[in-house]
């Protein structure tokens, strides 16, 4: 028997978690803070800014009227220097750009939820019916397939990268900006199916097979039985396992530079932050704000998931 905890217990239980709850948090408060603060407040070291700065928003979001090129005037003394010439004066100011040119943030964003949204629901798919073979199907090799299925993940992105690469461009994918996509798209598929299989194929194994052995009585083939008494029952770790994926595809950044780098219109998100940051315009409300606004979807997206997330909707389902 589990005694209760005492009060001086609960105190340091309390603590302890507000301290890794605060741990966790303040990065992000902190950026948000900086988003919303004006340049003469950047060096305030208090989290509520003085003024709030909703302008880097509206930039970003284009709510406002673009007001053109902004250069600052230590760059303009240097363009009315009579010794530059034209040329070199073109390549100064190429460097500077309106920030809906550097950052477009709509067209970026439909560019990573599409790639995004498109990864989770082939990994989902696939997913499914390769648990459910390896959960409930008996074949020569399962239990191999089924422990080195995570092997996968011993092998570092950054050693993948090269070789990935080369195979896209030896086949002829690498070519455009549609087989570039699409090398892009299997990738993300391939790094997301394998977890997904393991975290299905537990999840099937806690359904009871004898609702499927009912089903067939009733004259349900297997297919049938996986989308009228599995799916239904799934829709908990169906949901867990497409905010993975979608959530792996959304912050994806090393496959994507490779892939995606010299065709600027598809861009993802973490692309435009580091277009962003590497800029003339490079100021922080600016990254923040763009980084708030990246990580408003994934927020998003968890708590549309949590209605989903609750366990034990087989339990009760047959009486062993």
């Amino acid at each position: 028997m589990i005694g209760k905890r005492s009060l001086i217990q609960n105190i340091l239980l309390l603590l302890a978690l507000g301290t890794v709850l605060l741990f966790c948090l303040f990065p992000f408060v902190q950026i948000l803070s900086t988003s919303l603060k004006h340049q003469f407040d950047w060096g305030n070291p208090s989290l509520i800014p003085t003024k709030f700065n909703w302008n880097a928003y509206q930039e970003l979001l284009g709510l406002t009227e673009e007001e053109g090129i902004v250069i600052p005037e230590t760059v303009k003394k240097l363009l009315d220097n009579p010794a530059l010439n034209q040329e070199a004066k073109d390549r100064i100011l190429a460097k500077y750009k309106s920030t809906g040119d550097v950052f477009p943030f709509p067209r970026y964003f439909l560019n990573t939820f599409l790639l995004s949204t498109i990864t989770a629901g082939l990994a989902l798919l696939l997913s499914v019916f390769g648990a459910y073979s390896l959960s409930r199907i008996r074949f020569k090799g399962r239990e191999v397939i089924q422990r080195s299925i995570l092997f996968v993940y011993m092998v570092g992105g950054v050693l993948l990268m090269v070789p990935l690469y080369q195979m896209s461009v030896k086949i002829g994918l690498a070519g455009n900006i549609y087989g570039s996509l699409l090398s892009l798209l299997l990738i993300y598929v391939i790094q997301t199916l394998p977890v997904s299989l393991y975290m299905l194929g537990n999840y099937f194994r806690t359904i009871p097979y004898a609702l499927e052995e009912a089903a067939s009585i009733d004259g349900c083939s297997r297919l049938e039985a996986i989308f009228q008494i599995i799916l239904p029952l799934s829709i908990p770790m169906l949901a867990t396992v497409f905010v993975y994926c979608f959530i792996i595809a959304w912050n994806e950044f090393l496959f994507a530079s490779v892939f995606l780098k010299q065709y600027n219109d598809f861009y993802t998100l973490p692309l435009g932050l580091q277009s962003l940051y590497d800029s003339k315009n490079a100021i922080w409300d600016r990254i923040m704000s763009a980084s708030i606004l990246t990580l408003v979807p994934v927020i998003l997206c968890f708590m549309f998931a949590m209605r989903n997330l609750t366990g034990g909707l087989s339990e009760g389902g047959v009486k062993e």
